[in-house]
């Protein structure tokens, strides 16, 4: 199973949707709210070079930036119909 990272922060309707295609998928995922965490969120901007939510971080070594559920399914091997 892959490891993943959701970085998220509160009022985002398309962080809440990934979250509802990670569980429907059960994709185990670990959530950080960049507006609690602010060395979460400077990580995400500086290492991840991120400046929105949602951003995914996938193994340690892939990033989706943005709401982009095309781009997560292909990362996870996920078959969407």
């Amino acid at each position: 199973m892959p490891k993943v990272v959701l970085y998220t922060q509160p009022q985002c309707p398309p962080c809440e949707i990934v979250k509802k295609f990670f569980r429907a998928h059960e994709i185990q995922f670990e959530e950080i709210n960049i507006k609690t965490d602010v060395e979460s969120r400077q990580f995400m901007i500086d290492q991840l070079a991120s400046y929105s939510t949602p951003t995914v971080l996938i193994n340690d070594a892939e990033v989706v930036r943005g709401f982009n559920l095309e781009e997560l399914a292909g990362k996870l091997n996920i078959v969407c119909e």
